[in-house]
């Protein structure tokens, strides 16, 4: 095993790149003890000392992890990870607030998962000088198309910690919730984004909120804006393989994974040139392809160099801790600039599903919304909600 880790290599020739913890920071002590009970002998040592500098309470500004990703789905596997605590939480909650019905449990218990996790990286958030120690809490799934609601839930969510960033979908409304928060001075986070038409409209609509809270003379000092780009979800879950299919063309897992590499580096570029105040981060990361029978991780090795977030699920990290050869993926110098091969992206501009997806008005934000990779993820994420709902249904019960 790697004395420094996959990702610590990355970011010493990425200068501005941040890991972020894709999960609730809650687990992540758990997780640990679960990695090295799992490791051979010899590595355990070696591996304690990586998950040491992954998160340190005492040395904050040092530490791996510069923010937090999470969600309901994300806020589930923290009470999953300790049920009879959370039972607990729920207990406290409802003899403060005896007239909750299921529903208002969860919410309240959600939102105490939010603040568990924040608060472990405001100490980030204080040495950095406000510009890093984020968590995303993002508003309810099943929300994704209601301005109104997500408004209200956002707000209600920021006022849980300083550090708090709100996490917004990539949906028609979302983008109105975002320029609205934008302009109150609240951090936030798009989500539930595939296209590059979505990843330039948040990157122009933020502008405008930005300038509206500076003619307002709102306060900047804690705000900060990322842009998510769902990698994986697009050539996956939004099935680009099957819609090459349908136009007689085969790609390889590797051609996938280029599609939405493409996407990305279009995208950062784009924000980049334009001097834009967001900052790109690069989400649902999947190991692959196989070439010449070692597993490589493009998603990346191909922003090497990148001034971007990269935020990684704990089962992501554990099989890039764990990948055999890992030691042998080396890491070029501004990678993130090097264009897709033309070859490669002759190929890709056939299949119409990436065609579209990979030209800046490829959709309007009227279109957003019936994207198959955002209709997917929003059902997901939303039955995942639905979960911690009967969590709390069943707390009310006990």
């Amino acid at each position: 095993m790697e004395s420094r880790n996959l990702f610590e290599r990355l970011v010493d020739v990425s200068p501005g790149m941040e890991i972020w913890w894709d999960s609730s920071p809650v687990i992540f002590n758990n997780w640990c003890k679960k990695l090295l009970e799992k490791a051979d002998a010899q590595d355990r040592e070696n591996l304690s000392r990586q998950f040491g500098r992954m998160y340190d309470e005492n040395r904050p500004e040092s530490q791996l992890f510069r923010g937090v990703t999470t969600n309901p789905p994300l806020s589930l596997q923290a009470i999953q990870d300790d049920p009879p605590y959370w039972e607990k939480v729920a207990k406290g909650i409802l003899l403060e607030n005896p007239g909750l019905d299921k529903e208002g449990l969860f919410w309240e218990l959600y939102k105490s998962v939010v603040k568990a996790g924040s608060e472990m990286y405001l100490p980030l958030f204080e040495a950095s000088g406000y510009k890093e120690g984020f968590l995303s809490g993002q508003v309810d799934p099943r929300s994704v198309f209601d301005k109104d609601a997500m408004i209200q839930q956002a707000e209600e969510i920021s006022a849980i910690n300083p550090n708090v960033m709100i996490k917004v979908p990539g949906t028609k409304q979302g983008y109105e919730v975002i320029e609205h928060l934008t302009a109150k001075g609240i951090p936030t986070n798009n989500t539930l984004t595939f296209v590059l038409p979505q990843l330039v409209d948040c990157a122009n609509t933020v502008k405008r909120g930005l300038e509206t809270a500076k003619k307002n003379g709102v306060d900047l000092s804690r705000w900060r804006s990322v842009i998510t780009h769902m990698e994986g979800r697009f050539g996956n879950l939004g099935g680009l393989k099957d819609f090459a299919q349908e136009v007689g063309i085969e790609l390889s897992d590797g051609e996938i994974r280029l599609a939405e590499l493409a996407i990305f580096k279009k995208a950062y570029k784009y924000l980049m040139d334009n001097n834009l105040p967001s900052k790109m981060l690069s989400c649902s990361l999947i190991v692959g392809p196989t070439i010449d029978g070692q597993d490589r991780i493009w998603h990346l090795e191909e922003k090497a160099g990148a001034s971007t977030v990269v935020t990684c699920p704990p089962s992501f990290i554990e099989k890039v801790l764990f990948l055999p050869g890992v030691e042998k993926i080396i890491f070029e110098k501004d990678r993130i600039l090097e264009e897709i091969p033309k070859e490669s992206m002759d190929k890709l501009m056939r299949v119409p599903y990436f065609e579209k997806g990979f030209a800046e008005d490829g959709y309007s934000r009227d279109e957003y919304n019936t994207h198959p990779a955002l209709q997917k993820t929003a059902e997901q994420f939303s039955k995942a909600t639905e979960e911690m709902v009967e969590f709390a249904g069943r707390c009310l019960k006990s």
